[in-house]
C-alpha cells in the first residue's frame, strides 16, 4: 500500500531534499544539489518567492519505505501575468513504479484543483531561476548543476497518467575552437565600431556589484516572453547572488555596457561542477568544498548559464563580442567544452547562434501539462 504524507517538519523536509541522492546513488549521470541550498529554496522563511507563491510538499511511502516525493506550487504572479490558472508540480522523484508516480501526481492535482487551479504543468520550480523540465533525451549524458536529471521511466509514466507535452527545451554541447573563428572576429569588430559600447573588464568579483540591478533588469527585459516567466524581484536577486557568487570568477563574467554605463548584454558561466558535486554527495563539508574549489581552479568543461542581449541590440553582433571574450577566457583556463543551459524549442534565434561552433544537441527536456477536471 502506498501512503502519501505531507511534509510538515524540518526533519521531513530534509528527507524530501535528500531522497534523490539515495534514489540515484547508482546513477553516474545524476548530479546532486547542495543540501543546504535546497533546504533554503524550499523553506518559507528563507526564499522570497513565498511573497507571491504557496507550496505543499509530500513524501510517498510503501511498506514504510520512502519511495517518492513531489511539490505542488502556485505562483500567483505567473497566474496574473499569463492569465491561466496553472498550478505547478516540481521536485518530483520516484522509484520505478507506476503506482507510486500515480499516487504522487494525484495528490498534487487534488491540492491544486482544491485551490482553484484548472491546469497542472511541470516539472517547474517557483520561478525561472529554478530548474525546469523533465529530461526526455540524453539520459546517457552527465547532468549539470543547474538542470534536472531523471530516469527514462519518468516521462513514460506521465504520458500514461494523461499528461501531454507543453513545451520542449534543447541543450547543446559546444566544442571550443583552437583560435577565434574569423566570422566571430569580423562580426565582433564591426559591432564595437558601429555602436557606443565596450566590454567591461572585471579585475575582481566585487566590481560586478554596481551592475547587479542593471544585469537583472536586462534579464527581466530579455526573458519576459519566455515560458511561465515572472519578473525577478530585488529580494530574489539578493538570494540568487548570495547563492552563486562563490562560484563566479571575473574571467567568466562578460558585461557589455553602453555610453550611459548601462548593461546592454552579458554572459555568465562557470567551470563545470558536475563531477565535484557528484563527489560531494550534496554536502559542502568535510570534503565537498575541497572538490568544488578544485573544479573551479582546474577544469576542461564549463557551464554557460545565462546570456542576454538587449532587444534593441539583437542582430547587431553583440553575441559575437561575448563569444570572443568567452573563447579567450576558455583558452586561458583550459576549457575545451561548454554546456549550454536549456533553450526553448521556439527560441530559434537563441538556438541558431551556436552554429558558429562545432556543436551537438545532446539533451532535450519537456514541461508537461494536464487539465484538472
Amino acid at each position: 500500500m502506498i501512503q502519501v504524507q505531507e511534509v510538515t517538519t524540518k526533519k521531513e523536509l530534509k528527507k524530501f531534499v535528500t531522497f534523490p541522492i539515495k534514489l540515484y546513488r547508482h546513477c553516474s549521470n545524476f548530479i546532486p544539489s547542495l543540501i543546504a541550498d535546497e533546504m533554503n529554496v524550499l523553506s518559507k522563511d528563507k526564499n522570497p518567492v513565498f511573497d507571491f507563491c504557496e507550496a505543499k510538499y509530500w513524501l510517498a511511502y510503501q511498506n514504510s519505505k520512502l519511495v517518492g516525493r513531489i511539490a505542488a506550487i502556485i505562483n500567483h504572479e505567473a497566474i496574473k501575468r499569463w492569465g491561466i490558472k496553472a498550478g505547478r508540480f516540481g521536485y518530483v522523484d520516484f522509484i520505478e513504479s507506476y503506482e507510486v508516480a500515480k499516487a504522487l501526481l494525484n495528490t498534487a492535482e487534488v491540492w491544486l484543483k482544491f485551490n482553484g487551479m484548472t491546469k497542472i504543468i511541470g516539472p517547474i520550480g517557483f520561478t525561472d531561476l529554478d530548474p525546469a523540465g523533465m529530461l526526455t533525451e540524453g539520459f546517457e549524458t552527465i547532468g549539470t548543476m543547474t538542470t534536472i536529471y531523471n530516469y527514462a521511466y519518468y516521462p513514460k509514466y506521465l504520458k500514461q497518467l494523461g499528461y501531454a507535452k507543453d513545451v520542449t527545451w534543447y541543450e547543446y554541447e559546444l566544442h571550443m575552437p583552437k583560435g577565434i573563428p574569423s566570422t566571430i572576429n569580423a562580426i565582433a569588430d564591426r559591432a564595437l565600431r558601429m555602436y557606443p559600447i565596450k566590454v567591461l573588464q572585471l579585475k575582481n568579483i566585487k566590481e560586478i556589484y554596481p551592475y547587479i540591478s542593471k544585469l537583472f533588469s536586462l534579464l527581466n527585459t530579455c526573458y519576459e516572453e519566455l515560458y511561465q516567466v515572472t519578473h525577478i524581484t530585488k529580494k530574489q536577486m539578493s538570494v540568487f547572488i548570495n547563492q552563486y557568487i562563490r562560484l563566479l570568477t571575473p574571467d567568466f563574467i562578460k558585461l557589455i555596457i553602453d555610453e550611459n554605463d548601462d548593461v546592454v548584454s552579458f554572459g555568465i558561466c562557470f567551470p563545470s561542477l558536475s563531477k565535484a558535486l557528484k563527489k560531494a554527495k550534496g554536502k559542502l563539508f568535510p570534503k565537498g568544498f575541497f572538490h568544488i574549489l578544485r573544479a573551479l581552479r582546474k577544469n576542461n568543461r564549463a557551464e554557460l548559464v545565462l546570456i542576454a542581449v538587449h532587444p534593441k541590440y539583437q542582430a547587431s553582433g553583440l553575441n559575437a563580442v561575448l563569444f570572443r571574450e568567452f573563447i579567450n577566457s576558455f583558452h586561458a583556463f583550459g576549457i575545451e567544452i561548454a554546456d549550454c543551459n536549456p533553450q526553448l524549442e521556439s527560441n530559434i534565434k537563441s538556438r541558431s547562434q551556436w552554429k558558429v561552433f562545432k556543436h551537438r544537441q545532446h539533451k532535450a527536456r519537456c514541461s508537461f501539462k494536464k487539465d484538472l477536471v
